[in-house]
């Protein structure tokens, strides 16, 4: 890749207010292309939609610092404004490497940059078959950390209503008379993640709340076998178990007895013959047929997508995985009876021991390393985000530096860019990754290499960058399919 400088400006102030102009007027263009036509934009992976001013202006940044190339406002603004002009079908258009690569190959053929993006988007432009025919019916079984934070996910996504729609989430009725408003609260404020981005009003009338426009139905049941969700105008939803009561086919199936219900997802490792997926691993083995699979676990996720390429590149002999996670409900807060060892003791104030499922798990997503990996587990104080150390033998000699700019090549230019982000800063800690939309963050300053051993230090939101993973698998379930620009190749 040609590497561009820009000139340093005269007048620092003046540039930036000239950029945040720019970066201003993008917003209302990344909104209607989102909502209109179903188009998302991207900068280099991290979405645009509902991003603040100062927002897009890191994200133009972050090109600087990990590409290692100058991309300007100046240089976005003129695609964005020609995208909004042009009769597009739905797609996930990444603007910032459309407008880098115009400036390598564009420019040298002698085109404008209107002749450019016509040219990239020639197959797109007047095409408006939609991702689905009608809009999938989605429901949360299950309200906590995770349903919450999907719910968050799929209320954002919504956009024109295309494509999934949440119609409700299904939970067991509180003790509290005012069940429904607590439930509610809980999405609104999360001490984590911050507030909801948007609006929620309850309708205690209609046991419903309604999320940015979305009406979602509160459906109170003790089982998942004796629902009608038709009578909520719910129909052949794919319901999403966050509960993790039932993690094999038998219990799972339970979801299909009930009328409306068609399809099932896990958001926790699976059991038995169920398929185990890791969205950009193994999510094309999701066929048309399959009516229940699992999601897998946060750290399977945060896992799978560096030691596929570690492998495809490397090749790995052995291995161990050692991770450091935030502590979970299912910790106690102080000290108290717990069935499994250690756990009982207070998570807030200990780091405890456990086991992980991750190592073996990887085996199930990647059977090439059935067998090779080893695995342990450290419960921390802290509420989220998470870290996995690999240590790695591989099957030739490496360098530190050789596995940071693999690392850094596969964040930003390989097809696992959206479950692998990079990171090369000396500074940063777990909170810095709270919110991240990828499985996993590699921490090139903590990379460690000596001939054929290799230790890898990956940051995860165990959380919102897991959630993100399963809205990946559901809208493949779904057989949702983007096409995405500029094309590889």
């Amino acid at each position: 890749m040609t590497q561009r400088k820009r000139p340093r400006p005269d007048d620092y102030f003046k540039n930036w207010k000239e950029r945040e102009a720019l970066a201003e007027g993008m917003i209302p263009l990344v909104g209607r292309l989102s909502r209109e036509k179903n188009v998302k934009c991207y900068m280099y992976g991290r979405t645009l939609v509902n991003r603040s001013v100062l927002q897009i202006m890191k994200d133009h940044r972050y090109v600087r610092q990990v590409e290692g190339n100058e991309l300007s406002e100046f240089e976005t603004y003129p695609v964005f404004t020609h995208l909004a002009g042009l009769d597009l079908g739905p797609a996930h258009i990444d603007v910032g490497r459309l407008a880098v690569r115009y400036q390598e190959e564009g420019i040298g053929a002698g085109l404008s940059l209107e002749q450019y993006i016509e040219r990239e988007l020639a197959d797109l432009i007047g095409n408006k078959v939609k991702p689905l025919e009608q809009p999938q019916d989605v429901v949360l079984y299950g309200f906590g950390r995770i349903g919450r934070l999907m719910a968050r996910i799929l209320i954002e996504k919504t956009n024109g209503g295309d494509c999934l729609r949440l119609r409700a989430i299904v939970v067991r009725k509180g003790k509290a008379p005012n069940d429904l408003v607590k439930r509610v609260s809980l999405l609104r404020r999360d001490s984590v993640h911050g507030a909801f981005d948007g609006t929620i009003r309850v309708d205690e009338e209609r046991q419903s709340f309604i999320a940015n426009g979305n009406e979602v139905k509160v459906i109170y049941a003790d089982a998942p076998d004796n629902i009608d969700y038709t009578q909520y105008g719910i129909n052949n939803a794919i319901i999403i178990d966050n509960t993790g009561a039932w993690r094999d086919e038998a219990g799972l199936s339970q979801h299909l007895k009930s009328k409306g219900a068609s399809k099932v997802i896990l958001t926790a490792p699976g059991k038995g013959n169920l398929k185990n997926i890791v969205a950009g691993i193994n999510s094309d083995q999701i066929e048309p047929s399959d009516t229940i699979i699992s999601a897998a676990s946060c750290t399977t996720n945060a896992i799978a997508p560096p030691l596929k390429a570690m492998d495809d590149e490397f090749g790995i002999v052995a291995g161990h995985v050692e991770t450091v996670h935030a502590y979970t409900n299912d910790q106690n807060l102080t000290d108290n009876y717990h069935k499994a060892s250690r756990r009982g003791r207070s998570a807030p104030l200990n780091m405890v021991i456990t086991e992980t499922g991750a190592a073996s798990a990887v085996g199930k997503v990647l059977p090439q390393l059935q067998g090779k990996l080893s695995g342990n587990a450290i419960r921390v104080p802290t509420p989220n985000v998470s870290m996995a150390i690999l240590n790695l033998t591989l099957e030739k000699a490496v360098t530190r530096e050789e596995v940071n700019e693999f690392m850094r090549n596969q964040a930003l230019h390989s097809t696992l860019r959206r479950q692998i982000d990079y990171s090369g800063s000396p500074e940063v800690v777990s909170t810095d990754f709270v919110g991240s939309r990828h499985a996993c963050i590699f921490d090139a300053q903590a990379t460690i290499a000596n001939g054929k051993q290799v230790v890898m230090y990956l940051w995860y939101d165990n959380e919102f960058g897991y959630s993100c993973q399963v809205h990946r698998v559901l809208e493949r379930m779904a057989g949702i399919h983007f096409a995405v620009y500029p094309k590889e190749g």
